[in-house]
């Protein structure tokens, strides 16, 4: 039986909808919680996937937030190995950072459902079974495309929304994860960020209500393609 190893941040930030789409293709899941957990010990090598979740700190924070560290040195890690590793939100901005590439603060914070645009990779690659659908947007920040990435997806606010580098690592600022049933643990866990950046969480709840559905069977369709190139790689 396959096995993936997710580095959590806020209980309520898992992998959602991609746990069906996991134990359906016959893995079993692990959770690291990174902020308590000795990241040293964990092996992260062996596994036959490592996703790296979202939180609200950012990679820059580890002074004050020192698991980021060991958080870091597990995606160096990981990454080493060429296995496959997804990186979500945070998750993401911590693989960009291992590999040089800067990560900084957008504009503004970019937070509910909005498509992205595709690049010509994009449309090449497991993203293009989102088509323009909304997805779940909620980062406040931006990273630059590693060296040997593949940019897949922007948006006005966020001209880097998703990369490759080969086949096996897969990096997204977006929430393609996101069960709409849990909408309102986000909205309460992350309420001060909410009104912080003045968007109101009765459009964010009636967007999930109206998007989630359908973006539970394309964010299916992603994960699946995804793993078919590097389950053949």
């Amino acid at each position: 039986m396959a096995t993936a190893l997710l580095l959590r941040h806020l209980s309520f930030e898992h992998v959602g909808v991609w746990q069906r789409s996991l134990e359906r293709r016959g893995f079993t899941l692990t959770y690291c919680d990174a902020p308590r957990e000795d990241l040293a010990a964990v092996d992260v090598e062996t596994p036959d996937l490592v996703i790296a979740l979202g939180g609200p700190v950012g990679v820059h924070d580890a002074e004050r937030y020192p698991f980021l560290a060991g958080e870091l040195d597990m995606v160096k890690r990981r990454l080493a190995t060429g296995r496959p590793l997804l990186g979500i939100c945070l998750g993401a901005q911590q693989i960009a950072h291992a590999l040089g590439a800067q990560v900084e603060k957008l504009p503004g914070p970019e937070i509910g459902f909005a498509p992205m645009r595709l690049t010509p990779a994009g449309e090449r690659s497991p993203l293009r079974h989102l088509g323009d659908w909304p997805v779940l947007h909620w980062h406040g920040d931006g990273f630059a495309l590693p060296d040997g990435a593949e940019g897949l997806a922007a948006t006005d606010g966020c001209p880097h929304q998703a990369f490759t580098i080969g086949r096996n690592v897969l990096g997204l600022q977006c929430h393609l994860e996101i069960d709409a049933v849990e909408m309102e643990d986000w909205l309460v866990g992350h309420c001060a960020e909410l009104a912080s950046a003045d968007v109101d969480p009765r459009t964010i709840r009636a967007d999930a209500r109206r998007y989630g559905p359908e973006l539970t069977l394309r964010a299916d369709r992603v994960l699946g393609a995804w793993m078919a190139g590097w389950q053949a790689g």
